[in-house]
């Protein structure tokens, strides 16, 4: 049971984690065949990012109020429909209204995963491993999706890059059907708080269009309105999640001083490696350096290979001898690197130009995911780990939106790509500093999580 679970989860993962990046190197495509321009195709990728940050703590309450297997299943469906119609769309904002809706669904599916592996595996050297599979899986996920997304785009066409999502989602629907009639699910009642789910989506989807719009002259006041708009959307969540019989994040998770940190930093990381590095990246190699889809997706090949061997092979066994926060910091400070080579080389030869960087920054984000991925959910009770999960996947996705969205002002402001690495590279520095300060494994916070969260 638990391996099926493990290679469901990793599958549904995969699938959604596929379709944050599938899209990149199809947009220069996207924008010539639907007469979309830049800051509305950046929109084909923003849309997906904000329905899922918007809505994940509600999906992640789903899993464990109805049950993890049955919401993977539904969630599982809906987002191959939903993929499935953006594939056939003739018409941009039939695109964008899509990816939106893709990304409500990856927001059932993706805290399902993790949960399910969570209550399938108890915490020790099991669970560790089935994270570091899970984790690689995510990892390989936006480089695959670039490879797919080249290969398909040039010898086909992008649309196969979301009707792709049909057959996934067939087979995960089976196999989660299957899980949750062998009594995986365990249903433990209670209601779902959808005014603070609407209330996180309007203030996350606010706040990322005053950061993409920012420097757009023609938007005007916008932006700030909307920025405005954002911040009170997001006092009034926390008033109501405080004042809520039924929070979307139960409160011993936010009083718990390594979880938050851990999910401050998890956004901060996925403001690098979410969206931003294969968004800017892809643009760099087919608008400079003439590179055509298919060979834009294999140049990611080596990321992908580097960043998938460290985090397999290299982090769990680390985990056994270090803290999680000093593999975090020594994959930052790794990683960090790479993005200063891409801010200051922008052409030459493959070698110079991407090969090497990539691979410094595939080894420090593969050493660095696992253990900040347990650092969130580690001493979390079985009732609150669908919670967990949501809070860690809404701060990467909202991270990854909102990193794509100041890189793209940044990049429009200066008139070149090197503003955007250089934000990146400030933003995992920070990530770094963050963990650097959460308390050492053992110390109070780890007995905290032992006691009230159990």
């Amino acid at each position: 049971m638990r391996r099926l679970g493990l290679w469901t989860s990793c599958l549904a993962q995969l699938s959604v984690v596929l379709d944050v990046s599938v899209v990149n190197i199809a947009l220069p495509s996207v924008q010539a065949e639907l007469g979309l321009g830049r800051v509305a195709a950046s929109w084909v990728a923003m849309a997906y990012g904000l329905g899922f940050a918007g809505v994940l703590l509600v999906g992640a309450r789903l899993a464990d109020v109805v049950g993890t297997a049955r919401m993977l299943a539904w969630g599982a469906g809906a987002f191959a429909l939903a993929g499935t119609i953006g594939g056939l769309a003739t018409e941009g904002w039939v695109l964008v209204l899509a990816r939106a809706a893709q990304g409500l669904a990856a927001a059932v599916v993706s805290p399902a995963t993790f949960t399910l592996l969570t209550v399938t595996h108890a915490e020790g050297p099991g669970r560790t491993r089935a994270i570091a599979i899970w984790t690689g899986v995510g990892l390989a996920g936006g480089g695959l999706g670039n490879v797919v997304s080249g290969v398909l785009t040039d010898l086909i066409s992008w649309r196969l890059t979301l009707l792709i999502n049909l057959p996934i989602g067939a087979v995960v629907v089976v196999a989660a059907a299957v899980l949750h009639r062998r009594s995986v699910d365990e249903r433990r009642g209670g209601r779902i708080g959808l005014a603070g789910a609407g209330l996180a989506t309007g203030a996350f989807t606010g706040a990322a269009y005053a950061l993409s719009s920012a420097g757009d002259p023609a938007a005007g006041m916008l932006p700030a309105v909307a920025g405005g708009g954002a911040c009170v959307l997001l006092a009034l969540l926390v008033v109501q999640q405080r004042r809520s019989r039924h929070p979307l994040v139960p409160s011993a998770l936010l009083r718990d001083r390594t979880i938050v940190a851990g999910n401050v930093a998890t956004a901060l990381t996925a403001s690098c490696f979410q969206m931003g590095l294969w968004f800017f990246l892809t643009y760099r190699m087919q608008t400079q350096l003439g590179y055509t889809p298919i060979q834009a997706g294999m140049a990611f090949v080596p990321l992908i290979v580097a960043t998938l061997a460290v985090n397999l092979w290299v982090a769990p066994r680390l985990m056994s001898r270090y803290a999680p926060r000093i593999l975090v910091v020594a994959g930052a400070a790794i990683a960090v690197p790479g993005l200063v080579w891409f801010a200051l080389v922008t052409r030459g030869p493959f070698a110079v130009s991407f090969l090497v960087p990539s691979v410094v920054i595939g080894i420090g984000g593969g050493l660095l995911n696992t253990p900040l991925a347990t650092v969130v959910t580690t001493g979390v009770r079985a009732g609150h780990a669908g919670a967990a999960s949501g809070l860690m996947n809404t701060s990467k996705q909202f991270g990854g939106a909102a990193g794509l969205a100041a890189a793209s002002t940044a990049t429009a402001a200066y008139g070149t790509d090197r503003a955007a690495f250089v934000l990146m590279t400030l933003a995992l520095v920070a990530a770094s500093a963050v963990v650097a300060g959460t308390p050492r494994r053992g110390a109070a916070p780890t007995s905290v999580a032992a006691g009230h969260l159990r």
